[in-house]
């Protein structure tokens, strides 16, 4: 990260702004290490699938994160080739762990279940 450019204060207090809902900040921290769909979301979060979303496509917006069409079913990830990652890398790596959350998923047999 040591060769990454410093970061214009605007840029940072727009993405920190965005960053600042806690639910787009854990669905950033989930997909640092974890792909995952909007039903996979909704279920985590327990929220309607619109208000997901909503939250995905103001992290698309700005290109944070990519999608990725498989068959019927979207998958989200960051976007690690983004200018403003090592930023973003550098925030999130002082948030706890949320492999809970995909474990759960996967113990309740929801893990992309995209139906």
């Amino acid at each position: 990260m040591n060769d990454s450019l410093p970061i214009d204060l605007q840029r940072a207090s727009q993405l920190l702004k965005l960053l600042g809902d806690p639910t787009r900040l854990t669905m950033m921290k989930l997909l640092k290490s974890h792909e995952c769909c909007v039903c996979e979301f909704v279920e985590i979060f327990q929220m309607s699938q619109p208000a997901i979303s909503q939250h995905l496509r103001r992290l698309r917006d700005i290109e944070l994160v990519q999608e990725e069409r498989r068959g019927q079913w979207v998958f989200y990830s960051i976007n690690k080739e983004h200018t403003d990652y090592p930023f973003i890398e550098g925030i999130l790596k002082h948030l706890a762990d949320q492999d809970e959350s995909i474990t759960e998923l996967e113990a309740k047999g929801l893990r992309i279940c995209c139906e």
